[in-house]
């Protein structure tokens, strides 16, 4: 069996915010035999992300780490009374705050045909918080997350080969746009994962 060796140990979150648009695979497989899970690699095939919910698909509490097993992030799903949501919490290098979540998630409460969008709030404890969108459409993206202006900030779509040819319902790939936390981007798209029951 082959053995994953990281070429660098990622030192602080600030590694997680490029000034280039940044493109990473996604495989919906876990490293853990018979795992729920995914797997990210960066443009260069290395290893950066992984989830292992160890079979237990739709969980309550799902860690996305890094390839050496540091959660990055503790992702729980809550409820208030019918509504249910999601909350990120990120991890420092000696602990996960659990009293400030980095982010939460909530479906749109709509009635449309269709996938009605997901509202993001990422910094819910300072005066000056993000929002965002998780889109859905049944065409070319899987989804995308677009900030209050609508402007692009990650697009996720169906991996296709250098041919064109479709990869497979579970290799993705993830377009993440400059200045932005692709941890942060990676610990929405588990949510997403989580609302569809992916993972």
């Amino acid at each position: 069996m082959a053995k994953v060796h990281p070429q660098a140990i990622i030192p602080s979150t600030s590694c997680y915010l490029t000034s280039n648009q940044e493109t990473f695979t996604i495989w919906m497989k876990s490293l853990v035999f018979s795992g729920k899970g995914c797997t990210v690699f960066d443009a260069n095939g290395q290893i950066v992300y992984r989830v292992d919910n160890y079979n237990c698909k739709c969980s309550n509490e799902v860690y996305l780490m890094d390839i050496k097993g540091k959660v990055l992030f503790t992702i729980l799903r809550k409820r208030f009374k019918l509504f249910r949501f999601w909350e990120g919490y990120r991890s420092s290098d000696t602990e996960t705050v659990m009293k400030k979540p980095c982010f939460q998630v909530r479906k749109s409460l709509r009635i449309s045909r269709g996938d009605s969008p997901c509202e993001v709030i990422v910094g819910l404890d300072e005066s000056q918080s993000h929002h965002y969108k998780i889109q859905t459409w049944n065409g070319k993206s899987v989804c995308k997350i677009v900030d209050q202006s609508g402007g692009l900030v990650a697009e996720l779509k169906r991996k296709k080969s250098t041919y064109g040819v479709d990869l497979g319902s579970d290799v993705l790939t993830m377009v993440v746009e400059p200045h932005i936390d692709h941890s942060l981007i990676m610990g929405l798209f588990v949510v997403y994962c989580l609302i569809k029951c992916r993972m």
